[in-house]
């Protein structure tokens, strides 16, 4: 081992250098790899990184290199110089019980995840069911560990938003804006997805027809009241509204409050799958047979609406779509990209046993 070092080729002392203490080695680099393909640094972490187009006879030989020296990307020290992660967050309002027991959000996070790995970049669950949750997550947020943020389903008047904008990462909602508050966002369209659910009971024969609407703070839960107040006056019936929380618990009170207001109730359009289900139960519990008696729609085309004992008639919303769109615009913006006019997802009426 007495050779000195100008006797060697440069990839060689390199190679020989990389030797340390009992033989370890230290990582191969860029530089190892571009010397082995016979190209620039610069060209070897544009294939690497696969930020900009290069030659098809220079990516091979970039690609054979890293396959021969076994070389793997050091993300730490290409987050250094790119200042980005490759990671975002998926901020979610609810207490974890909530977020797991529903068929929206794990349909939202498969879609989320489902994108992003295409990408090679990952994905950050943080629930923000307190007002400590969301300190914690500003602070996460402003020590970079993220590229960007997507809010899903967060109410009026939560402060959240608001702060995020505030911390310079890009910040993107699944709703429309939130208490005024300008934020890029991708929805579906619920103000249609609940006329639709509201027409067709009116089309098969239903007269009174009452709702268990979303919360009043919600924006989805706004939409699809308002639609449904709208169809409603138009045949002349006076509307009848009990609110809930989106879960089957706050259905089932609901519908149980609705009934003992109006017994004769013989159509019944749900804000959500979950909420749905818990309606179906309170009419069995009051003796009431749906279809027959009631017909029920809920909103969402969850798991959980093909599964119902009958199977839920309910308007289909593109929950997964939804996810990856909402991903595709944080990654815009993150490189730097215009957001575009908001995008808005069509919802589709499913028609089950229920109605």
């Amino acid at each position: 081992m007495g050779v000195p070092p100008h006797a060697l080729s440069a990839c060689a002392w390199r190679a020989f250098s990389h030797l340390g203490v009992a033989g370890r080695r230290t990582p191969i680099d860029t530089e190892d790899v571009a010397e082995r393909a016979g190209v620039s640094r610069a060209t070897a972490s544009r294939v690497v990184s696969g930020s900009h187009p290069v030659s098809e006879r220079r990516r091979s030989a970039v690609l054979r290199a890293v396959a021969d020296l076994r070389y793997v990307p050091n993300q730490a020290a290409r987050s250094l110089v790119s200042r980005r992660t490759g990671s975002y967050a998926l901020v979610l309002p609810e207490g974890m019980g909530q977020v797991f027991s529903e068929g929206f959000f794990p349909t939202l996070i498969r879609g989320a995840t489902a994108e992003l790995e295409e990408s090679d970049e990952q994905l950050v669950i943080l629930l923000a069911g307190s007002a400590a949750g969301r300190r914690r997550i500003e602070q996460y947020a402003r020590g970079g560990h993220v590229d960007g943020v997507v809010l899903a389903s967060v109410h009026d008047r939560d402060p959240l938003p608001g702060l995020l904008a505030g911390t310079g990462i890009p910040v993107v909602c699944s709703e429309r804006s939130y208490g005024g508050l300008q934020l890029p966002y991708i929805g579906v369209d619920n103000a249609g997805g609940a006329a639709a659910a509201v027409r067709y009971l009116k089309k098969i024969g239903r007269t009174r027809i009452a709702t268990v609407a979303g919360p009043s703070s919600a924006p989805a839960g706004q939409d699809r009241l308002a639609a449904y107040l709208r169809e409603i006056s138009r045949v002349h019936r006076r509307p009848l509204v009990a609110e809930a929380d989106f879960t089957v618990e706050g259905g089932r009170a609901a519908a149980a409050r609705l009934l003992a207001e109006e017994p004769r109730i013989d159509g019944l359009f749900a804000a959500s799958d979950q909420m749905a289900l818990g309606a179906l139960d309170a009419l069995r519990r009051a003796g009431r047979r749906v279809p027959e008696d009631v017909a029920v729609v809920g909103f969402d085309d969850v798991d959980c609406a093909r599964l119902a004992e009958p199977a839920l008639t309910t308007v289909h919303q593109p929950i997964e779509q939804l996810g990856r769109q909402l991903v595709r615009l944080v990654q815009r913006l993150a490189a730097g990209e215009e957001a575009g006019p908001a995008l808005v997802l069509p919802t589709a009426l499913v028609v089950r046993d229920s109605a």
